[in-house]
């Protein structure tokens, strides 16, 4: 009897991954904060104020755009690119149904994910801390920060949806799995 194989995921990704991870989800709530307490065009949710939520938002950018994003999308672009798009993933887009139409998915949304995250910390450089508390909703720079949050938020969506499907719970297990360290 064989024993059951396990996904295993590189001990430089899951850190990499991990702290990336945490640092973005920490900007995409601080943003929707942000949203809410000064925008709500389209619905708020009744959250308590936070006097520097637009700071503790940058803090969160600042974190990724010092080091973390580019250590991860280096990674990614080397040691990790076979989790990326790849030059034949839109013909394998054509076997519908199929293992590789997932696995060619799963591809495409983990390299949406790093351009809508680049976008987004990009566009969010460029968006003035006075702007919102002002009232100055219809800058172009705002539109493009919350619309790259958007995208943002739909491919991470999807990025889960796309791990549980390739590789189900033990997948997303191995993320976490310490024992088991070859490599990095």
């Amino acid at each position: 009897m064989m024993p059951e194989s396990k996904p295993y995921q590189p001990l430089l990704l899951r850190l990499l991954h991990g702290v990336n991870a945490a640092i973005a989800l920490g900007a995409i709530i601080t943003a929707f904060w942000v949203y809410n307490t000064y925008d709500g065009r389209f619905g708020k949710v009744a959250l308590p104020q936070i006097p520097d939520i637009i700071g503790i938002h940058g803090t969160f950018g600042k974190l990724l755009i010092l080091g973390i994003v580019p250590g991860f999308a280096l990674y990614s672009f080397h040691r990790g690119q076979k989790r990326l798009i790849q030059p034949d993933s839109l013909g394998k887009l054509t076997q519908f149904g199929k293992p590789i139409w997932w696995y060619t998915l799963h591809r495409i949304v983990n390299t949406l994910m790093l351009v809508a995250m680049s976008f987004s910390i990009a566009s969010g450089s460029m968006v003035k801390e006075e702007w919102l508390p002002a009232g100055e909703l219809t800058k172009v720079w705002y539109y493009l920060h919350a619309s790259g949050w958007i995208v943002l938020v739909l491919c991470l969506a999807m990025h889960l949806l796309m791990s549980a499907k390739v590789g189900g719970l033990p997948l997303i297990l191995s993320m976490f799995d310490f024992k088991n360290q070859k490599d990095s």
